[in-house]
């Protein structure tokens, strides 16, 4: 899949989580970072420089969200599963906007 990667915004996330069958939601942050800012319900963490070694357990024929802080982490990670036939988007300002939208988080 070429071109730029796909941006979601948080609200439209959120609605999207809600359906049926939900995206596969990657969280691409640092273990320590989940810590402190929490994570959206249901995220898979695989930090972004394990992605490459661990892309085996990003499920196949699902779209993908991968998330981060503030989005550049997880543009990258979605632009990597792009490249290997992932249908894959970022959260658009990752978990800042997220919670600015005040959005659940779990902790």
């Amino acid at each position: 899949m070429e071109g730029p990667v796909p941006q979601i915004p948080a609200s439209e996330l959120h609605k999207a989580l809600a359906g049926a069958p939900p995206p596969f939601l990657l969280d691409v942050r640092n273990p320590p970072e989940l810590l402190v800012d929490g994570k959206i319900a249901g995220a898979v963490n695989i930090p972004l420089p394990e992605l490459q070694q661990r892309a085996g357990e990003v499920p196949a024929g699902r779209p993908v969200v991968c998330v981060c802080k503030s989005g550049m982490r997880s543009t990258n990670a979605a632009g990597f599963l792009r490249q290997k036939g992932c249908d894959a988007s970022s959260l658009l300002g990752g978990m800042n906007a997220w919670s600015a939208a005040a959005l659940p988080v779990i902790r």
